[in-house]
């Protein structure tokens, strides 16, 4: 497993052109075409690479499984081994009940809990292991990585790792415009017409007084 642990490594930092396997990639697998928006054909090469990443890990994992498993024989739960099994990879805090900074999302101080995979990482890995299932000639009706058992599992992960970091998800992809460009959108159309009239300079040497 050292080279499964190795991409895992590898692939937590932020150059990506390091990520590698090994020579185990199959050749129907196609990278994606060319564009003329050079940053649609760089996103569209990355996503690409990844997933190409991805669905070689899983067959190593595969390989080293005992007893060996072959792809026509995974099941949703073979599926749900494989992301525990890269849970020891992970470098997200997930704090346990019983932890004084359970639903701390900023712990002031280190504590013993674990380190697992993050639920938007794992669900991004699985988006694109079940794209290559199918890509690599697999069926969709039998694509063990769009599995019911996957999917509550996913949901299960998203909402404990939500009450022990306390950040919510769904109010995290929310932008809320900030307090103070609230009032500026809000006092335009009342403040500014009074103020055009107001705003009147004193004569050169005339004293100010405060009413």
């Amino acid at each position: 497993m050292d080279s499964i642990q190795e991409f895992m490594e590898s692939c937590n930092s932020h150059d990506n052109t390091n990520c590698s396997l090994s020579n185990t990639t199959s050749n129907s697998l196609i990278v994606g075409g060319s564009s003329p928006s050079a940053s649609v054909t760089t996103t569209s090469s990355r996503y690409e690479n990844q997933k190409r990443r991805d669905w070689n890990t899983f067959g190593q994992y595969l390989k080293n499984h005992r007893p060996p498993l072959s792809l026509s024989r995974c099941s949703g739960a073979h599926v749900l081994e494989f992301l525990r099994y890269l849970d020891q990879f992970g470098k997200t805090k997930v704090h346990t009940p019983m932890c004084p900074f359970y639903g701390h999302p900023n712990p002031p101080a280190p504590c013993p809990c674990p380190l697992r995979q993050a639920w938007g990482s794992l669900d991004a890995l699985i988006g694109r292991l079940r794209a290559a299932f199918e890509e690599n000639g697999g069926k969709p009706e039998t694509n063990p990585f769009g599995a019911r058992a996957v999917r509550l599992y996913l949901r299960e992960v998203r909402d404990l790792q939500s009450k022990a970091r306390g950040i919510s998800y769904e109010k995290k992809k929310r932008k809320r415009p900030h307090p103070q460009q609230q009032q500026q959108q809000q006092q335009p159309l009342q403040v500014l017409p009074h103020h055009h009239h107001q705003l009147q300079l004193p004569p050169p040497g005339a004293s100010i007084r405060h009413q």
